[in-house]
């Protein structure tokens, strides 16, 4: 004869029967691996830049590092200031300062591509597209034969940083600034 007692049959025939845990949802991550731990997959990093988003890197990675420029910023009422802060295999970055009222005038940087980034205060940049307001932070990249015109209309100074690749052998300036466009009448 079972010697169970009646009571724990009993529960055991009334207590409902537990189902399996549901199998956990898969991420991407579950599904392909985390993608650090895959050697192999990563690309080494480049001592030097070759891309436009590795200079648009180049540029964000200075610009965070500001006691590497900000030390050397002046500023200059007579003129825009500017300083070669870095060369490397086919590129150069400039910083440079403006004071309020200061400006490029129209102008393209021939054969070299570029990135602005703008480290402190604002800029305005004037293209034949119409103006286009960049503050700290902001980053504009060109092509090639891009004109445009650089001014700081604010009352406080800005500085800014550009990466020209290859390095800026020329910078034709052009006659009529989409800023102050001239007006001939027929």
């Amino acid at each position: 004869m079972n010697s169970a007692p009646a009571a724990t049959v009993a529960a055991a025939r009334t207590a409902p029967a537990q189902a399996p845990a549901p199998a956990p949802v898969e991420s991407d991550l579950q599904i392909a691996g985390d993608i650090l731990a895959v050697q192999h997959l990563l690309q080494p990093a480049r001592e030097h830049p070759v891309t436009v988003a590795e200079f648009a890197g180049l540029a964000r990675s200075i610009a965070e590092d500001r006691a590497s420029w900000e030390h050397l910023v002046q500023y200059d009422a007579t003129t825009r200031w500017y300083h070669r802060l870095r060369t490397g295999p086919g590129y150069e970055v400039w910083l440079l300062s403006w004071v309020p009222g200061q400006g490029s005038g129209l102008h393209d940087h021939g054969a070299s591509s570029g990135v602005l980034t703008v480290l402190d205060g604002r800029l305005t940049e004037h293209t034949p597209r119409g103006r286009l307001t960049h503050r700290t932070g902001a980053q504009r990249v060109f092509a090639p034969g891009y004109a445009h015109e650089v001014v700081n209309d604010t009352l406080e100074g800005a500085v800014s940083l550009h990466v020209y690749f290859p390095g800026l052998t020329e910078m034709p300036m052009h006659s009529c600034s989409p800023a102050h466009p001239e007006h001939v009448t027929a």
